[in-house]
């Protein structure tokens, strides 16, 4: 028998891996059983010798989810053998939320009234108050005292929290700040931070803007000290005219 006729009365691969159907549903049924399988969805080739087919799974607490059944074939075969069975989410299938470890489960905003939270072991925040932290008005003051905290900020302190104000919503880049050309730093509700931190950053003195936050001396708001009164506003000049003080009565003859 020459190749040509040899290769005619070959099974054709790709037939042979998509008609595992009913192979592929009988592996799920012995796996978990006839209840739990439902509509087939379809099949797609992971390589040119293997084909996931897809079925609807019909479980309690896995609604949207499917299952998987790998089928395998070499060329020249005359049927598919089952690979894996296993159980996958579908498009819409209900998941947990993403596992966060628990150290970093607390997020800012999330300390409230009477909470505990201790910095972490070794913070990088966080060098002992005896050593030079870095800013040179916290360390000559405590040199001046002889006193001091326990802890003080570190240079990457520092940093992280200028990176995170710089970044935040009281940044140049928030979009409060891109709708106005006023900046900060010459307005007179800003009170610069005292230290190294107050070469970029201060305190919003105004009720009506960022009052007590920490904003970084490129922010800006419509409610900037040099902002000018519009014009045409205001009381009216005049007082007003008011006509019930007329007497309309006629005149006695």
């Amino acid at each position: 028998m020459d190749s040509v006729t040899e290769s005619a009365e070959r099974p054709d691969l790709e037939a042979v891996l998509l008609g595992a159907v009913d192979d592929a549903r009988a592996a799920i049924v012995e796996f978990s059983g006839e209840d739990t399988v439902g509509e087939y969805l379809g099949a797609g080739f992971d390589d040119p010798t293997a084909a996931t087919h897809r079925f609807l799974a019909e479980l309690p607490g896995y609604r949207g989810w499917q299952w998987a059944v790998v089928v395998a074939a070499w060329p020249g075969a005359d049927h598919a053998t089952i690979s894996e069975v296993v159980l996958v989410p579908g498009p819409t299938a209900l998941l947990a939320p993403k596992w966060v470890p628990w150290e970093e489960r607390v997020r800012p905003g999330d300390l409230s009234p009477g909470d505990l939270l201790a910095p972490p072991a070794e913070d990088p925040r966080l060098v002992p108050g005896h050593v030079a932290s870095g800013d040179p008005e916290v360390d000559d003051l405590a040199a001046e005292i002889g006193l001091g905290r326990r802890q003080v900020l570190s240079l990457w302190g520092r940093t992280d929290a200028a990176q995170r104000w710089h970044d935040g919503e009281f940044g140049p880049g928030s979009a409060m700040a891109r709708s106005t050309r006023r900046v900060c730093r010459d307005c007179g509700f800003y009170l610069p931070l005292s230290g190294s931190l107050g070469r970029m950053f201060g305190v919003c003195a105004n009720e009506f803007s960022a009052d007590g936050h920490v904003v970084d001396s490129e922010y800006g708001c419509g409610a900037h000290s040099d902002t000018p009164q519009p014009a045409g506003g205001g009381s009216p000049l005049y007082d007003p005219y008011d006509d019930g003080v007329l007497d309309l009565t006629e005149p006695a003859d």
